[in-house]
Parts: structure tokens; sequence; C-alpha cells
């Protein structure tokens, strides 16, 4: 339907023989680090704890109910509403682009990018291009006023939605060097416990010998041990002496080396290193706690920044000025089990503070009739099978009969 306004871009033609940054972004290249190897967005994605931290952000954050509102009212028949909540387009659902857009601001230093195709003003779907087709450039008298391109064709700066990481720099740059050496020490491992890197044992010979000699050493050697044999006997001839190897305390260090590297990649994306999977330090009293920090310190920041990307993208000026914004709903991360819901409801229900129906809402259950009433379950009348108050006027109270 809408094709025809996607291809009035012409495709912007780049060299691989004098690559900008943009296209060595693309190609994973981000230059060599203190460790000798090349970190770019995609070669720092294989490192698990990358990997993780940038799933557990992207994919919790587009988890959550995204709402239209004004005020304290939701405005579910705006288009935005229906974009955000089903498909942004034909082939992308709201789930799959608000992730992918998180994770390309983790990743990539230009931020999160996307264009809202827009219909009268109206918008009608939003395309998340892969990185580099959208090209941002800033005021450089220091207002920092975007000028957004698509593929060389330059966009109305309220039709796009960018999401930015903070100081300009996204969490895989700044941590480049903590990444290049989380990739040496997973290559290192590979190639120590690949029988490459040290062999089990050493066989010493205490005279001189002929070349016929060692081979039948190795042969007599590999005919107890190799092809996954162990345990058998081995004779040796010519005064030859075995001697296995031992790892170092340098190599003993190794794992305190990975665990540190793993630390340091969390404090650069501030995810609590369990949500890592680094359980070495969490314990039941404080897991709970660092789960808190992550919604908190971590998400609660790029929920902010994504809402006012949004805003901008989807709202007209008009729109804004009267006050409509996007929220996503934080009730979702912080539901507790089944039990903890149930004496909260009940808490808040007896301290008027809620009503059943509105309770009853949370859980994604219709209400009932009598259940819009601010009144204790627990106490008097209001308690099941309590018989309504009687009045009588006559009958004296306990202190007038004294």
């Amino acid at each position: 339907m809408f094709s025809r306004l996607r291809h009035l871009f012409t495709p912007e033609r780049k060299s691989i023989a004098t690559p900008d940054a943009s296209l060595l972004a693309l190609l994973g290249a981000g230059g060599p680090t203190a460790a000798g190897v090349n970190v770019g967005p995609s070669s720092a994605l294989t490192v698990p704890a990358v990997a993780c931290a940038v799933r557990a952000i992207s994919e919790a954050g587009a988890t959550l109910d995204v709402k239209v509102m004004r005020g304290a009212e939701e405005v579910s028949d705006h288009p935005a509403a229906a974009l955000l909540r089903g498909d942004v387009n034909d082939w992308t659902d709201a789930f799959s682009f608000l992730r992918d857009l998180v994770a390309q601001a983790l990743i990539y230093d230009a931020g999160g990018l996307a264009w809202v195709n827009k219909v009268a003003g109206r918008p009608v779907e939003i395309l998340h291009y892969q990185p580099g087709n959208i090209t941002v450039e800033y005021d450089p008298h220091g207002t920092g006023e975007p000028t957004y391109r698509l593929q060389g064709q330059l966009l109305a700066s309220g039709s796009v939605v960018h999401l930015r990481s903070p100081f300009g720099r996204a969490p895989v740059s700044l941590a480049r060097e903590s990444i290049g050496l989380a990739l040496t020490l997973d290559a290192h491992a590979a190639r120590l416990f690949g029988n490459g890197a040290r062999p089990s044992g050493m066989i010493t010979l205490k005279d001189k010998t002929t070349p016929e000699a060692l081979r039948r050493i190795k042969e007599a050697w590999q005919l107890a041990h190799g092809g996954g044999k162990s345990g058998g006997t081995a004779i040796l001839e010519g005064g030859a002496e075995y001697a296995q190897l031992a790892l170092s305390s340098v190599d003993a260090q190794f794992v305190e080396l990975r665990q540190g590297v793993i630390l340091d990649i969390a404090r650069a994306f501030r995810v609590p290193p369990q949500m890592l999977f680094d359980l070495s330090r969490a314990t039941w009293s404080n897991a709970e706690q660092m789960g808190r920090e992550f919604l908190t310190y971590t998400l609660e920041p790029w929920l902010r920044a994504l809402e006012g990307a949004l805003r901008r993208a989807l709202f007209t000026p008009e729109e804004r000025a009267a006050g409509l914004r996007i929220t996503f709903d934080r009730d979702d991360l912080t539901r507790a089990d089944i039990g903890a819901r149930a004496t909260a409801y009940s808490s808040l229900i007896a301290s008027r503070v809620l009503n059943p129906n509105e309770a009853r809402t949370w859980e994604g259950l219709p209400p009932y009739a009598g259940g819009d009433a601010f009144a204790n379950p627990n106490t008097g009348a209001n308690q099941a099978g309590a018989a309504a108050p009687q009045e009588d006027a006559g009958r004296p109270t306990n202190a007038e009969a004294v």
C-alpha cells in the first residue's frame, strides 16, 4: 500500500575501498583494541556477557504494555496506539520493533533509528531500517539539532524515531577495551582446552636417540593413550621419562580474569551481574534488591528516553501541546507471585486505596456489580454474611445505661 512512498528514496552507494565510519560499523570492524583484536557491533555480540546485557534491557522494555495517554485517560483510538500494540508495518510486530530499536541504541553510537511513514499527518507505519541506512548529523554550532537522511534523502525530523545512548556513545563502544579483553580470553581458553595451547604432558629422553626410536616411542604412547583411550600402560625405551604438565598460577587465575571482565561489561551497561548470570556474589537477600535496581537504574532511563523518542515522532506539535504522550506500563515488571499479589490487593482494598474492581482490572478480570465501592471488607457489616445494621434510636448506649 505504501510501497510508492518507500521507493522515493534512491539508494546511496558506498565504496569498500574507502569505507567511512558507518560502513566500518556495519562490517563489525571498530578498530583494534589494546588486546590486539578488532571490536565492532557484530564481534562484540559474540561475547556472551554483551549479548546477555543487550537482550536483558531490550527484551524487558519491549515486553511492557504500551499506551497512548492524555493525562490519566487512555486514548485507544489514536493510530499510534494501534501501531505500538499490534504491527508497526506489514512484516514487523510491535514487540520486535521495540526490542530491535533499543538493541540498536545499545550497540551503535548513532542510536536506534526508524522512519515513521505518515499520510495526512497521521502515522500509518514505522520502518526500522538496517544500521547505516538512516544517518544523522548535528548542528556544528553546538545546538545539537539533528539532520536526518534516509539513503541520502533528507528526512523531516518529526518523522524519525531516534533513541540515543548517554554521552552519544553506545555501551558497546564505551566498553570496547573490556570486550576486546573478553574476546582474547575466550580465544585463549579455546586454544588451551583444544589441545593446541598446552600439551597434557611431555616425554624427555636422557640420551640422544635415532628418529626410528622416536617413532616407536610415539607409536607406543599413542597406542596406550591416543584415540580417546586413557589409563593404558605405555612402554618407553631409551631412558625416556614422562612428566605431566600442570597449570601455572597465572593459568589458575584465568577464571578470576574472566569474572572481572564480566563485571566491567555489567558496569558499562549498568546491569546487575546476576542479570548476566554471574551468581558468584548473589544471595537470596541481595538478588531481589538487585532486581529492583535493574528496574530503577537500568531500565527506567531507557524507557523514559524511548517514550520521548516515540512521542516526538508519532504526535503532531498540536497533539503534544494537548498532552498526548506514550507510556509503558511498568506494573508488568513489578508483578510478584500470586500469593504476594493477593496480600497486597487485600491490604490496599482494606485501606480503601483500591476498590475490588480496580484490583480485578490489574489481574485482567472483568468487574462485578458493587465492586466499585471503597470499603473495608474485613470489618463490621462489610464482612461476608454479616447482617445489615439496624437503627434503634430508643435503645440506650452502654454509657447511658451506666
